[in-house]
């Protein structure tokens, strides 16, 4: 989250490798709600969908109409965040960087480096001047400038692994989620980052960070684990899916919400999981709480509102 490593599987699987023409602006497409979209974000009260040959939708009534704006690119967006209403960072393909500064009409292309062969696959913004992006074989900028600028900062001159997602604690922890269960642990971006002991070697798509010292990792085969301290200490959440992990998020009642492929929902209080299915068995790449009963989730079908009280258990799912 080029062929093969956003998302690990997922995105080699589904998406088509992008132009290499990174200036080349996205074409309007009638059915680009219906494509693959893989990251969400909220923008003051507007969301904010990316997705492949660069799709950038935008939602003001939560998720239930989308329409999509034009930007300068046609590589795959695999990420996208925001640091306040106006303010936000879109990344993909080709070491694409986008700007928005009009919570997402209008895009700049302010970095790109497809010679690299590295795609970015997750932002984060700390505010509207500083932030961090992380992608494949360690790839791994920040700016200071409000993204006018990135810098090339590794964390580590010796790894190369993928660094799939980037996680911060409410105390302001920074935890990365990534390949072959490496874990990195700082204070802040500039380091230095730690790697704690995983308690797992395959692959981590994400990260949820519950409160300060209370961390969700989770990845492939359905691989859930908690950590009560940072990532000092951990312990196996028991799940019967095998399906890909790759999101999460906090619903308005304090449960949490993880997504994945093959339809995957889970919901549950950070030790426990209620397993649902959705029927359709779609991808789900990322989700986002719209309301204390609906979340919108982006897949390989698109994007779409989900209500909760929709869910099927797992087992009575077609």
């Amino acid at each position: 989250m080029t062929v093969g490593v956003a998302f690990g599987c997922l995105i080699g699987a589904l998406a088509s490798p992008s132009p290499a023409a990174t200036q080349t602006e996205s074409v309007l497409a009638p059915l680009a709600e219906k494509s693959l979209l893989l990251d969400i974000a909220r923008a003051g009260n507007r969301l904010v969908a990316v997705g492949e040959r660069g799709h950038v939708l935008l939602s003001d009534d939560g998720g239930a109409l989308w329409r999509q704006v034009v930007v300068p690119t046609r590589s795959t967006l695999t990420a996208v965040h925001f640091a306040d209403a106006r303010t936000g960072i879109a990344v993909g393909h080709d070491a694409v960087v986008l700007r928005s500064t009009d919570a997402g009409e209008t895009w700049e292309l302010v970095y790109s480096d497809a010679e690299e062969e590295a795609p970015l696959l997750d932002v984060y913004l700390f505010d509207a001047q500083r932030g961090m992006a992380v992608g494949a074989y360690g790839y791994f900028l920040t700016t200071a400038d409000g993204g006018s600028t990135w810098l090339p900062s590794p964390i580590n001159e010796e790894d190369d692994f993928h660094l799939n997602h980037i996680a911060r604690a409410p105390g302001g922890n920074l935890f990365i989620a990534a390949e072959a269960g490496f874990i990195y642990r700082a204070d802040n971006a500039e380091g230095p980052w730690e790697t704690p002991e995983s308690p797992y070697e395959g692959s981590f798509f994400g990260a949820f960070c519950d409160r300060d010292d209370e961390l969700l990792v989770f990845g492939l085969r359905g691989n859930l684990y908690r950590s009560a301290d940072a990532g000092d200490n951990w312990e196996t959440i028991e799940l019967a899916t095998e399906a890909m992990l790759t999101d999460a998020a906090r619903l308005p009642d304090g449960r949490i919400l993880i997504v994945g492929l093959e339809g995957a929902v889970l919901v549950g209080d950070g030790r426990g999981f209620a397993e649902f299915q959705l029927p359709g068995r779609e991808s789900i790449t990322a989700v986002i709480t719209v309301d204390a009963q609906s979340v919108v989730i982006t897949s390989d079908t698109g994007v779409r509102r989900l209500r909760l009280d929709a869910l099927q258990p797992k087992d009575a799912a077609p």
